[in-house]
């Protein structure tokens, strides 16, 4: 190994950056972490939000369990119950940067802004002007770079049309038409907030319904625990299998996967979203947008239902579409490295450790969905991720340092899948 070469770079420092920078320090690995610590959280995120996740689901992950967000609430002389008590997310930041500051503390608050490959090991390019050489490299980027937006509602202007990833701040909608495209937890969110935010707010979804999460108050009866067990992802079997089972998702066939990701735990609004959206204002469902006109400062937005086609015009247009993970929209990889990255539906196809068809190059968070089922699409996923990437870079690191191939055989489908 070179003598100025690090074993290992993560870039992004969320809780699955920082939750796998706290294990690789209580392994005694040298590392590298950029980023803006919970990102993501700070600046796609509307203020005012509450997490999905329960209490106890909404930890970041030292490898001794310590500085649990029940722990940091008591600390810091906050309410907290592990289930029935929304968690807001201007305390989960919090908690997150407590935990950056207390257990990975040499994180570089820098953009890495280009990615490559030179032999074995990998150039890193930061904001700073800085050039890092690693022999792995860890991208744990979150959300940011993932935004989607139907077709229809690309190619305008921002000040017009833009994507719920962009507002963190929604103060500025005070007195303003606002239409929310979408049904979903991110659409309903926001929606919410608008409203009380003084904003005129319509939502506009193809969903024939919105489908609040059912509302789970503890203690229940002996039968229905067992009938639906509690897992990080919430109650039911099927989420009990996602939580406890990763690696077994990761060995069922591809189709079967991409299915499962697609469908369980889909976008819903949580429970307590329901008293503050019901009744307060206009919901247009089972709606199929047919057209888009931004013009003289506002937008009209056309859409078909049953009943036939409406007209709704806006000041502002946010797409709270949701988020589709696609390597080619991560900046900072050259076009060396996308070419070699095999994908399914843009995705990394990973192996059982995370590892891309780049030799020593790893996803993790919402990019390895796919991969290993809808629990990395979660902050509680991160406990499972940080554990078992760390576990195998300890043992890689430990080997020979001449780069090996990951384990990749081809299946039939050609998508690459790791030999046992």
């Amino acid at each position: 190994m070179h003598d100025s070469e690090l074993p290992v770079i993560i870039i992004g420092a969320g809780p699955y950056g920082l939750s796998i920078a706290a294990h690789l320090q209580a392994l005694g690995i040298p590392f590298k972490i950029f980023g803006e610590p919970m990102r993501s959280w700070r600046e796609c995120m509307p203020e005012g939000m509450l997490l999905k996740s329960e209490g106890f689901a909404s930890d970041l992950y030292h490898p001794a369990g310590e500085l649990s967000l029940r722990q940091y609430c008591r600390d810091a002389g906050l309410s907290y119950r592990d289930i029935g008590e929304p968690v807001p997310m201007e305390r989960f930041i919090a908690y997150g940067l407590a935990f950056q500051a207390r257990f990975v503390p040499q994180l570089e608050r820098k953009e890495v802004q280009l990615i490559r490959r030179d032999g074995g090991s990998f150039i890193v390019l930061t904001s700073g002007g800085e050039t890092h050489r690693a022999r792995r490299v860890v991208v744990a980027t979150g959300i940011s770079h993932f935004g989607w937006m139907p077709p229809q509602l690309e190619n305008h202007s921002p000040e017009l049309v833009s994507h719920s990833c962009a507002h963190s701040r929604l103060a500025r909608f005070a007195g303003r038409r606002v239409g929310v495209v979408g049904g979903g937890s991110s659409a309903i969110d926001i929606a919410a907030l608008l409203h009380e935010a003084g904003a005129s707010v319509e939502v506009i979804a193809r969903r024939q319904a919105i489908a609040f999460h059912d509302h789970t108050p503890e203690p229940r009866p002996v039968l229905r625990r067992i009938a639906a067990p509690w897992s990080g992802l919430g109650v039911g079997w099927r989420s009990r299998l996602c939580t406890d089972a990763p690696l077994l998702f990761h060995a069922m066939p591809e189709r079967l996967r991409l299915v499962v990701v697609k469908r369980h735990l889909g976008p819903a609004p949580g429970w307590f979203m329901k008293e503050r959206v019901v009744g307060r204002f206009p919901l247009h469902l089972g709606a199929t947008l047919t057209g888009v006109e931004a013009r003289d400062g506002r937008v009209r937005v056309r859409f078909e239902r049953a009943g036939g086609g409406e007209t709704r015009e806006f000041e502002h247009v946010i797409a709270a579409t949701g988020y589709r993970a696609e390597v080619r929209r991560l900046p900072f990889l050259d076009a060396a490295l996308l070419g070699e990255t095999r994908t399914v539906e843009g995705t990394p196809v990973l192996n059982r450790s995370f590892e891309s068809s780049v030799p020593g190059l790893y996803y993790v968070g919402l990019a390895s969905a796919n991969s290993f089922g809808p629990l990395v699409r979660f902050a509680f996923g991160a406990g499972f991720t940080a554990r078992r990437l760390t576990s195998h870079l300890r043992a890689v690191l430990a080997r020979a340092p001449s780069p090996a191939r990951p384990r990749h055989a081809v299946s039939s489908s050609g998508t690459q899948v790791e030999r046992s």
